[in-house]
């Protein structure tokens, strides 16, 4: 049978308050008295019923995040961030993947309920954002990440991804490549769609310059080095001279399939990648990237998260993209 809080405290010769108080990081316990505590614990092998102990509380430790593709490496640093602001306050974070699924985030978003939540943080499937605000007049604090929600009473962190997009095809223009291809998709997500409307903004200041796009289901590096066939399948005079890929992932799959077929990046075809993740700088060619803070993402949403739990005014934080140039658009 498992050890009880009872069972601690006579073992260590103390009240079960006082036992509550040493589990509890309270003052007033003699350090003597707490490494009694902690011996009788390690020696039971005791472990707390903390989700008992939450019911009691009526607040619970634990934040739900729910992201896209945790194999992303931007995601992955998006939830490492919300991981660091959550320990600050002694709080765990829950991570669940929605693959992009509409229906399976709804599931999940059932199941981080069910283990009573302190909150959600969320980068959404689809543009239908009833599902969390029906969270969030229920109760449940919901904080939207990488998706800005201005015109709504939920809380969000996001990247201006329509001055990202921007970015990166000014610079390309400014490298003089002319015929540029967006790559992305799907083009239904919001993020694609405004980096796109950046490129847009751009290649609309240039009379002599055109942007080819170029939808793709996912934004892999498989699906990267898929378009990057296509794209050396076609006659050179037809080739574009840059690509602005949606992601450093399908950037660094489209650098791949380019560099095996002797197309050489950048002097035949500038490559940019967007959220500057770790292998853009490793790439074979070193990969320009417009890059977002991602750390800073999930960081930021746990602080809103907080705050919206305390109370206080709701908000929408908005991040400025960076421009970092590399050796795959001929930077020096």
């Amino acid at each position: 049978m498992a050890a009880s809080i009872k069972d601690v405290a006579a073992r260590a010769a103390v009240s079960v308050g006082t036992v509550s108080n040493v589990l509890n990081r309270r003052v007033g316990v003699s350090p003597d008295v707490s490494q009694r505590v902690h011996d009788a614990i390690a020696e039971l092998g005791y472990v707390r019923n903390d989700a008992a102990r939450q019911l009691r509380a009526g607040k619970s430790r634990s934040i739900g995040l729910v992201l896209p593709d945790i194999g992303n490496p931007f995601f992955a640093e998006v939830a490492r961030g919300a991981e660091r602001r959550a320990a600050d306050d002694d709080m765990a974070v829950l991570i669940v993947t929605s693959d992009g699924d509409a229906a399976r985030e709804a599931r999940l978003l059932e199941l981080l309920l069910e283990q009573r939540v302190r909150g959600v943080l969320i980068s959404p499937a689809s543009e239908d954002l009833g599902a969390m605000q029906r969270l969030a007049d229920a109760g449940t604090a919901v904080v939207l990440v990488d998706r800005h929600s201005a015109g709504t009473p939920l809380p969000s962190v996001a990247v201006d991804d329509v001055a990202g997009g921007r970015l990166a095809v000014e610079h390309l223009l400014a490298m003089g490549r002319r015929r540029i291809v967006f790559l992305g998709g799907p083009l239904s997500a919001r993020q694609v769609s405004d980096r796109l409307e950046g490129a847009r903004e751009a290649i609309a200041t240039r009379d002599d310059a055109a942007l080819e796009v170029v939808e793709q289901a996912g934004m892999t590096v498989q699906h990267g080095r898929a378009a990057g066939e296509r794209l050396r399948a076609r006659a050179v005079d037809d080739r574009p001279d840059a690509v602005f890929a949606a992601n450093d992932l399908l950037a660094v799959g489209m650098l791949q399939a380019l560099s095996s077929s002797g197309v050489r990046v950048p002097d035949d075809l500038a490559l940019i990648g967007y959220d500057d993740i770790d292998f853009a700088a490793a790439a074979a060619v070193p990969l320009s990237s417009v890059r977002q803070p991602a750390a800073a993402l999930g960081f930021t949403a746990v602080d809103l998260l907080l705050a919206d739990d305390a109370d206080t005014d709701r908000s929408h934080v908005r991040f400025q993209p960076e421009l970092v140039a590399r050796a795959s658009t001929a930077a020096d």
